[in-house]
């Protein structure tokens, strides 16, 4: 049992479908296929349940998926480990983004103006889904919580409502979210954190939002409401703050609407020095955005 053939087990277990594990791991289908039977042959068990074309990982194989999981991951975490020993921080930082990825452009470049050899790889999932991806780091927003990670706040924003200049609201110091129970709202699309955590202040307000316009980004969110198409959520700082004089930014009085964005890691993954550093930068980061937003 090698490490060659523990990898290409989790790959397999991970897509449960040889012909695209194949394609990953750039083998033949037949010479995987022959390499997972002899996997099985020596554990002497079935960890697959093959039905026609499809395989599936099955009881017996989620427990040997979960501790070779484990084997490679402190196998990596020995080499990260002794490489930081001799080396300056330097290497790969693996980032989690589940919210505010528009920040990450100016993080990563006043990062690397003092590690300059850092790189970064990114992992962005809108959707949910049933497992986690390896990290160093997650950037999220309350209630979002990965079993097995442990976290650290690193702002809490006010989310505001974003209105035209010329909507009848407009005038107004602060608002109750069910007067705007009949307007049509612009919105993330679904799946982004900041939409379900929208959607459930108007929940709250006793309301299904109207969404007239679906977006993947904040910038376009802006720009519909700047147009006069309809109102949003703004988060007070991390969204930049004044949206121009077409824009009116009014507080929402209730329900009380406010995230908080953190910072996670695993508890049990060692986590390398460049990886600790831009974490304390990231900390450092968002300590002064919300002091610039006072």
């Amino acid at each position: 049992m090698d490490l060659r053939s523990l990898r290409y087990f989790q790959t397999v277990a991970r897509l449960e479908n040889m012909t695209k594990a194949a394609d990953v791991l750039q083998i033949s289908q037949p010479a995987l296929s022959k390499l997972i039977g002899n996997l099985e042959k020596e554990l002497k068990v079935k960890i697959f349940d093959r039905t026609g074309k499809y395989i599936r990982l099955n009881e017996y194989g989620k427990r040997f998926l979960t501790k070779v999981d484990l084997a490679l991951q402190t196998l990596e975490d020995a080499r990260a480990e002794l490489l930081d020993l001799t080396e300056e921080p330097a290497g790969t930082i693996t980032i989690y983004i589940q919210v505010g990825s528009y920040l990450l452009p100016d993080m990563i470049g006043l990062f690397r103006r003092h590690y300059p050899e850092a790189q970064f790889k990114l992992l962005q999932h809108d959707q949910d889904i049933s497992s986690y991806p390896a990290f160093d780091l997650c950037i999220s927003s309350l209630p979002f919580k990965i079993p097995g990670t442990d976290s650290i706040p690193l702002l809490t924003e006010e989310i505001l409502l974003a209105v035209p200049c010329e909507h009848r609201l407009a005038d107004r110091k602060s608002i109750r979210l069910a007067e705007l129970s009949e307007d049509g709202f612009i919105s993330l699309k679904p799946g982004k954190q900041l939409r379900a955590t929208t959607d459930s202040l108007c929940h709250m307000a006793g309301f299904t939002p109207r969404i007239i316009y679906e977006c993947d980004e904040p910038s376009m969110v802006r720009s519909l409401v700047r147009s006069g198409l309809g109102v949003s959520f703004i988060p007070s700082v991390t969204w930049g703050g004044s949206q121009g004089s077409s824009v009116v930014l009014i507080p929402i009085e209730e329900p009380t609407s406010n995230r908080t964005i953190e910072i996670s890691w695993y508890t049990n993954r060692y986590m390398t020095n460049v990886a600790n550093k831009f974490k304390g930068f990231v900390q450092d980061y968002y300590k002064e955005l919300g002091m610039k937003a006072e």
